[in-house]
C-alpha cells in the first residue's frame, strides 16, 4: 500500500467538524484530519493482517514523515504487535521517532509500540535508560511510558524484578522535575504498579511523595487502600 492510498483511507474516515475540536484539544499545529481513534485502530488492524513486516515498516515510516496527526498515530499502531520476527529494523525505526515527540497522544501510541519491542528484548532497556537523561522532555517521559509493562507484571522473575527497580530509579530521579507531563508519568507508573505491588508503591511514596506535585502523588495513590 502506498502512502497516498493509506492517507486516502484515513481521510475517508474523518468526521465533519471533528478536526477543529481535535486540533484544539491536542494543541496541534500540524494537520489534523478529524478521524476518531477507534476508526484509526480498525484501519491499522486490517493493514497489519494484510502487510508483511517490511511493508508495514515502510508504510509506517511514510505515514510518520507525512506529519499528519492521525497518520503518525496510525504509523505507531501499525507497529504495535507483540511478536515480530526479526524486529531489529522496527526497533531502529521506533527509536528515530522518539526525539520528534511533541504531543502526548502521538507519543503514547508510539510508546505502546516501543513497549512491545522492549518486552521482546529487555536488553533494550539500556537504550531507554539513556532517554531518562535526555534534555528533551518527551524523550525522558517516554522512558517511563514505554516501560509501563514492568509496572503491571505479577509474580515477577528475578530479572524482571531487577528491571522494575531500575525503572523506579529513573522515576525517583524525575521527582525534582516540575514539568507537568513528567510528574504525570511518575504518577501513572506508580498508579499501575499499585495494582500489582502496593507495598512497593507505598515505599516509593514514603521516600519521594513529599517532593512530588500533589496531583501526581494523588494519582499514584489512587488505588491504594488506606487504613
Amino acid at each position: 500500500m502506498t502512502l497516498q492510498e493509506a492517507l486516502a483511507q484515513l481521510k475517508a474516515l474523518a468526521e465533519p467538524g471533528r478536526a477543529e475540536q481535535m486540533a484544539a484539544y491536542h494543541k496541534q499545529t500540524r494537520t489534523v484530519l478529524g478521524v476518531p481513534n477507534p476508526a484509526t485502530n480498525d484501519l491499522t488492524k486490517a493493514l497489519r493482517q494484510t502487510l508483511n513486516t517490511e511493508e508495514r515498516a515502510g508504510l509506517a515510516r511514510a505515514l510518520w514523515e507525512s506529519d499528519i496527526f492521525e497518520a503518525r498515530i496510525a504509523a505507531a499502531k501499525l507497529l504495535t504487535q507483540a511478536r515480530i520476527k526479526d524486529d531489529q529494523a522496527i526497533w531502529a525505526l521506533l527509536q528515530t521517532w522518539v526525539p520528534e515527540f511533541d504531543s502526548w497522544a502521538i507519543a503514547d501510541h508510539a510508546c505502546s509500540a516501543i513497549a512491545k519491542r522492549l518486552q521482546a528484548d529487555p536488553e533494550r532497556l539500556d537504550t531507554v535508560e539513556a532517554w531518562s537523561r535526555s534534555d528533551h522532555m518527551w524523550t525522558r517521559r517516554a522512558a517511563l511510558v514505554a516501560t509501563l509493562p514492568w509496572a503491571k507484571m505479577n509474580n515477577l522473575k528475578p530479572a524482571d524484578q531487577d528491571r522494575r527497580e531500575r525503572i523506579l530509579g529513573w522515576a525517583a530521579a524525575y521527582v525534582p522535575d516540575r514539568n507537568w507531563f513528567i510528574q504525570k508519568a511518575i504518577g501513572w507508573w506508580l498508579r499501575d504498579l499499585s495494582k500489582h505491588d502496593a507495598a512497593r508503591t507505598r515505599a516509593f511514596l514514603n521516600a519521594h511523595g513529599a517532593e512530588m506535585k500533589g496531583f501526581a502523588r494523588k494519582e499514584a495513590a489512587k488505588y491504594l487502600k488506606h487504613a
